[in-house]
């Protein structure tokens, strides 16, 4: 296994993608060195040649250990999760392991592609899209997979400190991020009580807390 201070994360502090293993780090325990990809400086840093060595996808995070690669957020945290077992981040029941991996991807797949960075450019720069516009389009895709997520933890009864149980899951790792950028856009969140609640329980976690954006400017 590799070193632990060889972990290097390409990072950019409002992705909600590298929040994501930010989280999954500090779960585990892990020392890691960052290496800010500033999304918008300079049309965006994720587009330099030598960058895209490393992510053809000119996306982040991208996470290195030692000589590997990795990209794409869940992805890396399975990998984190084999890698380094404890404290697990997925059940070993294979039901509610596809329980938790659904939640999780029911974010990363369906409610976080509609609503990132180049997708929000793309409305703005090619469409034309006004701000307005482009804010209810958020809101729309957000409330909707958001309020989804509610009723399953409601249909499953899952939900107790965390989404699954009263241990973080990686269906935690993706709900935190996903409820930061929706306050951040002003998203109405009253019909998701459960997933407010666990997002509450989660900020006094160091690991979720320790992850959490720091502004910096642009």
């Amino acid at each position: 296994m590799s070193e632990k201070n060889m972990l290097t994360l390409y990072d950019y502090y409002r992705s909600s993608a590298c929040f994501r293993v930010r989280i999954a780090l500090n779960l585990k325990g892990l020392d890691y060195q960052t290496a800010s990809i500033h999304l918008t400086n300079n049309g965006g840093e994720q587009h330099l040649d030598n960058y895209q060595i490393l992510n053809p996808h000119k996306l982040v995070p991208t996470l290195q250990d030692t000589d590997k690669i990795m990209t794409q957020s869940l992805a890396i945290i399975e990998y984190l999760d084999e890698c380094f077992p404890e404290p697990p981040l997925l059940p070993n029941n294979p039901f509610e392991k596809c329980l938790v991996r659904a939640f999780a991807l029911s974010i990363a797949a369906d409610i976080h592609p509609l609503n990132n960075l180049r997708v929000l450019n793309y409305l703005t720069n090619q469409l034309h899209m006004s701000d307005e516009n482009k804010t209810a389009w958020y809101q729309h895709w957000v409330e909707l997979g958001l309020n989804a997520l509610e009723k399953q933890l409601m249909s499953h009864q899952t939900a107790g400190q965390f989404c699954f149980g009263d241990t973080p899951s990686i269906a935690d790792v993706c709900l935190v991020p996903q409820l930061y950028n929706a306050r951040r856009f002003h998203c109405d969140l009253s019909h998701c009580p459960t997933l407010v609640r666990i997002d509450a329980n989660c900020q006094t976690h160091a690991a979720f807390e320790n992850a959490r954006p720091i502004e910096v400017s642009a």
